[in-house]
């Protein structure tokens, strides 16, 4: 759940201060109907130590389960996340959510229950339904209790061993559903009140679940809200795993205001990677607000660069409607948060794999689609254009197609959509572009490509060529790869409406995954087109763009960058 939070360490300190005394939650869903103070946490003993050189001992896993840092399905393939978290215990009647965000291309649903403590608790039975419609769904369900949130700072908040009391009498209900569904034992469970406390509690409920017979994958979310910006739960990420005698479970980091860079996202991810223990984004949110500006297309570029599943908050209900991804529960009707998060680069269109227990993406599906029909072009303007085309048929079924712009031999993916047309938007004024299709399956197979359209926008009202200037920075490196920024500055007086920036590397670097823009590189020459949300640079306004990148020994920056063919100056 989005929580009031600073960019900084230090306004966050300030703001704290000021507030001292009062929790403000962003992004509440339902009213607070607190019941009950908080009780103290029990304290965890102490996991006795395995052999010197040896790791802890581990019980046969069954389901869904961890290996080697992985989540993985019983059979061994590696599962990733991607999906959205959906408010079912203040909507229990908008069932059918799961259903449209499966259409929309999600394997996952995060699913917010209650144990009765804050609010209307959800009982076996409708816990047990909505298992049966996740797997109806065909959706890897992830159960979570809300009334956590913020324990030691949110007098109303549940403990971990409540929410691990309530976990046991769902027992009888979830016993035999290791396969499609992960305990989350609750919701951002301590806030930024000497979060340091998150740790024995947390130990304690993992134990008390497997003592109580859960056989199932176990997700903790960190403290200080979710966003573990005092960095305890990276600290002591170890000790938490460790006291679990299944070894089956995985991290949650909920990443708004606080990751507000590409540096503090990718470290923070790279850190438990590099450890070797199981992490996710358990929540996240992209649109800027009063206390600050979450990157998230360094999210969803650094969870594809290091294949971590995230799950994005949330689906529709918000009381700040600026996190709902889609308007009135209505599938049809995306905000921009939401096109972006299932539509865009590095989006749950385009990289979300359905779990292979539903049938989907197994070996023996071999088969690829049928080659879409040839795309034509409609509702065409100097930005943006509106393709449709035949759909694809395929034995088992498409699940989705991906759109690419043919540019002599290469090919550069620019849209992703699970239905038979999409509107490209960021285009550049003027400008004639060729753009095919390809269809996919469930298994991954991949159609032949359509037949191309071309297509030539109308003129803008920007300037092509406009007065520019370019800032590029080398924001950390490391061997064999980097990370870079760009910050192109409108210079004239006339708004840029699409754009295309050229340059060259010296060093023979290479872009991977790029936030802001679609880059295009052959050789030593790049092209970067706009994404939606940077085509427009209004006279004076900046746009930043970032990437990943890889590289030699030497990283020398680029000297010299053009706007539409004309020259920027650099700084």
């Amino acid at each position: 759940m989005r929580r009031a939070r600073s960019t900084t360490r230090t306004r966050f300190l300030a703001w704290l201060a000021t507030l001292f005394g009062f929790a403000v939650v962003v992004g509440l869903l339902a009213p607070a109907a607190a019941q009950a103070a908080a009780q103290a946490a029990a304290q965890a003993a102490r996991p006795a130590p395995a052999p010197a050189g040896e790791p802890p001992s581990r019980a046969l896993a069954t389901g869904l389960h961890i290996d080697d840092g992985r989540l993985l399905e019983a059979n061994g393939n590696d599962f990733v996340m991607r999906g959205v978290n959906h408010a079912h215990t203040w909507y229990p009647g908008e069932t059918q959510s799961l259903a449209d965000v499966k259409a929309l291309g999600a394997n996952t649903v995060r699913v917010v229950l209650s144990n009765g403590h804050r609010w209307t608790r959800n009982t076996p039975a409708d816990v047990a339904a909505v298992v049966a419609q996740c797997k109806a769904n065909r959706l890897i369900c992830v159960l979570e209790v809300h009334d956590t949130t913020g324990y030691g700072e949110e007098a109303a908040a549940a403990t971990l061993d409540q929410a691990a009391d309530y976990w046991i009498g769902l027992k009888s209900v979830l016993a035999g559903e290791e396969n499609y569904v992960i305990v989350n034992i609750g919701n951002e469970p301590w806030g930024n009140t000497n979060p340091e406390g998150w740790t024995a509690p947390t130990v304690a409920a993992v134990k008390k679940l497997r003592a109580a017979g859960f056989e199932h994958t176990i997700m903790v979310d960190a403290p200080n809200w979710g966003q573990d910006w005092q960095g305890v739960m990276r600290a002591n990420a170890r000790t938490v795993y460790d006291a679990d005698p299944t070894g089956n479970l995985i991290f949650s980091i909920h990443m708004y205001s606080v990751f507000d860079t590409a540096a503090e996202i990718t470290d923070y991810l790279n850190a438990f990677v590099t450890a070797k223990l199981p992490l996710l984004i358990g929540e996240f949110g992209g649109p800027a607000d009063q206390w600050g500006d979450p990157d998230e297309n360094a999210m969803l570029a650094a969870a594809e660069q290091f294949d971590l599943g995230y799950l994005a908050w949330s689906w529709s209900g918000n009381t700040d409607p600026i996190l709902d991804l889609s308007i009135g529960f209505d599938p049809a009707n995306l905000s921009a948060w939401g096109q972006r998060v299932f539509n865009g680069v590095n989006g749950i269109a385009r990289t979300a794999e359905e779990a292979t227990v539903f049938g989907g993406g197994t070996p023996g599906d071999t088969q690829a689609p049928t080659a879409p029909g040839a795309p034509v072009a409609s509702a065409v303007t100097a930005a943006s254009a509106t393709l449709t085309w035949p759909a694809a048929s395929d034995n088992v079924g498409v699940t989705g197609y991906d759109v690419v712009r043919v540019s002599g031999g290469a090919e550069t993916t620019v849209a992703s959509s699970t239905t038979a047309s999409t509107t490209l938007t960021g285009l550049t004024a003027s400008t004639a572009y060729t753009f095919a299709v390809y269809a996919r399956d469930a298994a991954g197979n991949r159609s032949p490509r359509s037949a191309t359209v071309t297509v030539t926008t109308g003129t803008g009202g920007g300037t092509p060529g406009a007065a520019c200037s370019v800032r590029y920075r080398v924001v950390g490196e490391w061997p064999g790869g980097f990370q870079g920024e760009i910050a192109l500055r409108n210079t004239g007086t006339a708004p840029l409406d699409g754009w295309t920036l050229g340059f060259a590397f010296a060093g023979g670097q290479t872009i991977g995954n790029m936030w802001g823009g679609t880059p295009t590189q052959t050789g030593a020459a790049v092209s970067v087109t706009p994404a939606s949300y940077t085509a427009s640079v209004p006279a004076g306004g900046t746009v930043t763009l970032g990437f990943i990148g890889a590289k030699g020994t030497a990283n020398p920056a680029p000297t010299a960058f053009t706007l539409n063919g004309a020259a920027c100056t650099t700084t």
